[in-house]
């Protein structure tokens, strides 16, 4: 698989691309939550950050998937959630890893996965994961994250674990 890094300034250069995965990987969705409007809005307001930076996967001419985030401000965390208490230092926000489905279950999502967080100068890693989809959560889990609470960020998004993996030693204790 080929791996391309992208960056703030390549967001609009990617953009349609990141929406057509999602429309892939969302086939058949009916919830408005998962549409691709309002994916779009995440998608801008994540790669509007100066330190967003997305990893596109490329296998037999065509896309395979992606990952992106961006570092949290000092202090930051995710929405409707307490930032747990031992947590020190800075932390990356992993906001979005989208395969197209016929590439799922085939290791690439980890490579993704990877590729991005090699880039990471952060202590900590932390992401969301809809609790409807608990294989994906175990998945997380076997990279390493653990669960250290629940959110609800939208009042029509799902409920969504908040799992947290140190990358760094002097992440502190507790995280």
């Amino acid at each position: 698989m080929d791996l391309k890094c992208y960056t703030h300034a390549d967001a609009q250069k990617v953009r349609s691309l990141l929406l057509d995965i999602h429309d892939e990987a969302y086939a058949g969705e009916t919830d408005p939550f998962y549409s691709r409007e309002r994916f779009s809005y995440y998608v801008d307001l994540w790669s509007a950050r100066e330190d967003w930076q997305c990893v596109l996967g490329w296998d037999e001419g065509g896309p395979v998937g992606y990952a992106y985030g961006s570092m949290f401000r000092p202090g930051g965390w995710w929405k409707g959630h307490r930032r747990p208490s031992g947590l020190r230092g800075p932390v990356y926000a992993f906001s979005e890893l989208m395969l197209v489905p016929q590439w799922r279950g085939t290791g690439r999502a980890r490579e993704i996965h990877d590729a991005l967080l090699r880039k990471v100068t952060a202590n900590v890693v932390t992401l969301q994961v809809d609790t409807g989809h608990p294989k994906v959560q175990a998945l997380y889990e076997r990279w390493g994250y653990r669960k250290t609470g629940e959110t609800q960020p939208q009042g029509d998004s799902p409920l969504c674990a908040v799992m947290v993996r140190e990358l760094r030693e002097s992440a502190g204790a507790g995280a």
